[in-house]
């Protein structure tokens, strides 16, 4: 499974920014899919994710502010950021969580960099 990820960028506090990842290379629509980042001395984390069925779980610090959506048919997740604050600075991950023949498997996107400034 490839993730390509779009979008990010620099925004000041308050903004919005919209992410979007499309998983391809596999004929098995993931189990779930998300976002997950990594701030500068911090250990990854997750922001968000969807499962096939349609259930959603945020992190706390996030709830209220994003919306993460995903198009099974075409394997897409978006992340909509809304009031961005300066400590949603970080590098965002796509991930997609397959399972096959009962083995557990995450694929991870390149990483697309946000910056909120104050």
């Amino acid at each position: 499974v490839q993730l390509q990820a779009f979008g990010g960028g620099s925004v000041q506090a308050g903004g919005f920014l919209r992410l979007s990842c499309a998983a391809s290379g596999s004929r098995f629509s993931p189990n779930a899919m998300g976002w997950y980042r990594q701030a500068p001395g911090k250990q990854r984390e997750l922001v968000a994710i969807i499962t096939s069925g349609g259930s959603t779980n945020y992190a706390d610090s996030v709830k209220g502010r994003f919306t993460i959506a995903r198009d099974s048919a075409k394997n897409t997740v978006a992340l909509q950021m809304n009031s961005l604050k300066p400590e949603d600075t970080a590098v965002y991950y796509c991930n997609a969580y397959v399972i096959l023949a009962s083995v557990q498997n995450n694929y991870w996107g390149q990483g697309t960099e946000v910056t909120v400034s104050s």
